[in-house]
């Protein structure tokens, strides 16, 4: 079985985007063998109101039919917008969205904003995961109007230290760790802290380029399989997983990244 945990619907107000609706998501992994995909709505990023686009993603995939079930809504909540409670409150108890999609940079908020803190605090109460994209485009080919042009001031792509600071605010949550495109090397006692938490990171990301080797490092249950579809294309994330050789990752190895660690952490 294959779940995509990291996949889109909707518009990049900078870039042009084929197959960003659910019904094209849905060809691609029946081309593709995929059985769910976890999907938000890149529409959320720009909304000034994010739970339009969650509402958004939530009537589109409720007019599939039988296949409404193989696409997992999260939520995009900023936690700086007022009314955040309240939307984070009605995606997951009346929509049934299954975790938050969280961007701090384009939300213009701090990785330990208060509120930040509190709303990961109550998806660990839910027991939900949350979810950072470390790059959504290349920040070498971003437009004039893009975060890091706007304020000069951003970082525009994450290295893995930089997502530490929420993490030891609330150990005890669940995080996915999106496409990661920069240095995830940690010094001994934060590697020690994180083997402690429960999280994964996609295969989306250039960094996960040398996989076999990473699982060396992280162990198994760290990985799992993402595509960032459709800004990214739909196969490198698989083909990350099924190009490792027998001697790199076992048959039960890759069951854990095609679809094992996601199940994990949707239902754990």
């Amino acid at each position: 079985m294959w779940i995509d945990i990291n996949a889109y619907v909707g518009h990049w107000p900078f870039l042009k985007l084929r197959y960003n609706n659910c019904e094209c998501l849905l060809r691609h992994m029946d081309k593709y063998g995929v059985n769910y995909s976890i999907v938000s709505n890149l529409n959320g990023i720009f909304y000034k109101n994010t739970q339009s686009a969650n509402q958004e993603l939530y009537d589109e995939i409720k007019s599939l039919g039988e296949n409404r079930h193989r696409l997992i809504p999260f939520a995009v909540i900023n936690p700086i917008y007022a009314g955040w409670k309240k939307d984070m409150d009605f995606c997951m108890n009346i929509l049934g969205m299954r975790g938050i999609r969280l961007y701090p940079k384009y939300h213009d908020y701090s990785i330990t904003d208060p509120a930040l803190v509190e709303l990961v605090k109550r998806a660990r109460d839910l027991n939900v995961p949350v979810a950072f994209n470390f790059r959504m485009v290349d920040s070498r080919q971003r437009s004039w109007m893009d975060i890091n042009y706007v304020t000069g001031t951003i970082k525009p792509e994450w290295d893995l230290k930089d997502i530490l600071p929420i993490i030891k605010e609330v150990p005890d949550a669940k995080y996915m760790i999106l496409a990661v495109a920069n240095s995830i090397h940690l010094d001994e006692a934060d590697m020690k802290f994180m083997k402690k938490v429960d999280f994964v990171m996609d295969t989306s990301g250039r960094t996960l380029n040398n996989l076999h080797s990473l699982l060396k490092v992280w162990g198994r249950e760290r990985f799992s399989f993402g595509t960032h579809f459709p800004i990214f294309d739909y196969l490198t994330g698989m083909l990350r997983i099924e190009a490792l050789r027998g001697q790199e990752a076992d048959s039960l190895t890759k069951e854990f990244l095609r679809s094992g660690n996601a199940d994990r952490i949707l239902n754990s």
